[in-house]
């Protein structure tokens, strides 16, 4: 069960570390590339203006710069996850729907072939009766009460063959609309699968550059890097929650599923239990609760009715970035949880640890 006891000050310091990484991240990105820089004979940079710039001391550009590119690469690789996840959901649905088309199709083709089977006797009796005229029948049958009685047999059973062609061509035609449709569908189901792999390399690729430069920094740098990315929030960054009560049983149920994941490790494309991505982590604990969510945090934006961040509750899904490329779930006194990005853990950050898009409540 996770502790509700107050956060020590280390925890607080360490929050605050985990907390601005990706902002600290960024604004060195930006000191670095702000103001284009010329060469100076005597090795020192001048800005726009012309003013020198002091240098800084060696290869500590370089370490900020690709601290701050596996930043980026790792925010890259989240937008690539949610596209891949939203191709992989796309696709299944797509396999689902094939499926059912496969099974109705076969379905009307065993029909269509019942009504060949039983026009084909019906014409093999007329042929081998001769297809005589009836009035010549009339004219040559010994009793013609008894074949008058047969003629009028005969027309019910003309009557009931035109009512079997119709119904022949109509499922005809449905069989055929069916097969359209299933091609159709085949050939969207493999234009996803392409878009699913190429959505995949991406995220390995950002991934595995962001792997290299972490590789490339001083050992020193990269351990201070694995401290703060790597914090699993069970030992010291457990926010005070007591006394906190949700809005409904479910999003209670929701909340408790989050707060248990929390230690669990990052995953791209995973929906628990034992590692999440963002939105296979709200996903996941929503469905603890028996509601089911949407795959990616951008669908997930539209899986309930928008609430002000002032009257955020317990449970309410947290979207952020103007591209709604990451979610987490509010839990209370300024907190959410959510799995951060790879190589982190699921954690408590304060709900201001990006741009909010818009906080949902499923």
């Amino acid at each position: 069960m996770v502790s509700h006891r107050r956060t020590s000050q280390r925890g607080q310091t360490t929050l605050a570390s985990v907390t601005v990484l990706s902002a600290a991240l960024a604004t060195a990105a930006a000191a670095l590339s702000a103001s284009p820089a010329s060469a100076d004979p005597s090795g020192a940079r001048t800005g726009s203006t012309g003013a020198a710039v002091a240098a800084p001391p060696a290869g500590s550009a370089d370490r900020e710069s690709a601290a701050a590119r596996v930043g980026k690469l790792y925010e890259e690789a989240e937008r690539a996850t949610e596209k891949y996840n939203s191709a992989s959901a796309y696709t299944k649905e797509l396999r689902d729907q094939v499926s059912a088309l496969q099974d109705r199709t076969a379905r009307t083709q065993e029909r269509v072939n019942r009504m060949r089977a039983r026009l084909g006797a019906v014409a093999a009796a007329q042929y081998r009766s001769g297809g005589l005229d009836p009035t010549v029948r009339l004219l040559l049958s010994e009793r013609p009460d008894s074949y008058l009685e047969k003629a009028a047999a005969l027309d019910r059973l003309s009557g009931t063959q035109a009512h079997e062609l119709h119904r022949l061509q109509a499922a005809t035609r449905q069989l055929e609309q069916q097969r359209h449709e299933a091609a159709r569908k085949l050939a969207e189901l493999e234009a996803g699968r392409t878009e699913v792999a190429l959505h995949k390399k991406d995220v390995q690729r950002k991934l595995a550059t962001a792997q290299r430069l972490l590789n490339a920094l001083p050992a020193r740098a990269r351990a201070a890097y694995d401290r703060v990315s790597r914090s699993d929030g069970r030992d010291e960054i457990i926010p005070d929650l007591s006394g906190i009560v949700a809005g409904s049983d479910r999003a209670s149920a929701a909340v408790a599923a989050a707060r248990a994941a929390v230690g669990a490790p990052y995953a791209w494309g995973s929906t628990g239990p034992a590692s999440f991505d963002c939105s296979g982590l709200t996903q996941w604990a929503y469905s603890q609760a028996g509601v089911s969510l949407p795959r990616t945090s951008q669908a997930q934006r539209g899986a309930g009715a928008r609430i002000p961040l002032s009257q955020a509750r317990p449970g309410d899904l947290v979207i952020y970035r103007s591209d709604a490329s990451h979610v987490g779930m509010y839990v209370g006194n300024g907190q959410v949880v959510h799995a951060p990005y790879p190589g982190a853990r699921v954690r408590y950050d304060p709900v201001g640890m990006m741009p909010i898009s818009a906080i949902t409540r499923p």
